[in-house]
């Protein structure tokens, strides 16, 4: 069963930039953006089961330096 979910994320001041290049490295990555509003980077991630979202939410996405804070949208439908 695919799942996917959409990781608004806000990054520390000045790493935007370092910050794309480490998430786009990172498997089940659809796509990162840097966009414009409260939160610097929205990344689409999409795997094989909707557990190994939350498991490379907490362990590949919070592990990259200069990310201060995430949200996880699951996708549903």
């Amino acid at each position: 069963m695919e799942a996917k979910a959409y990781v608004l994320i806000e990054s520390e001041s000045g790493r935007v930039a370092d910050v794309l290049t480490a998430l786009r490295a990172l498997s089940g990555m659809i796509s990162v953006d840097a966009v414009t509003g409260p939160y610097d980077i929205i990344a689409t991630v999409q795997t094989t089961d909707p557990r190994q979202i939350g498991r490379l939410v907490m362990n590949e996405i919070h592990s990259v330096e200069g990310i201060k804070r995430t949200i996880t949208c699951m996708v549903i439908g």
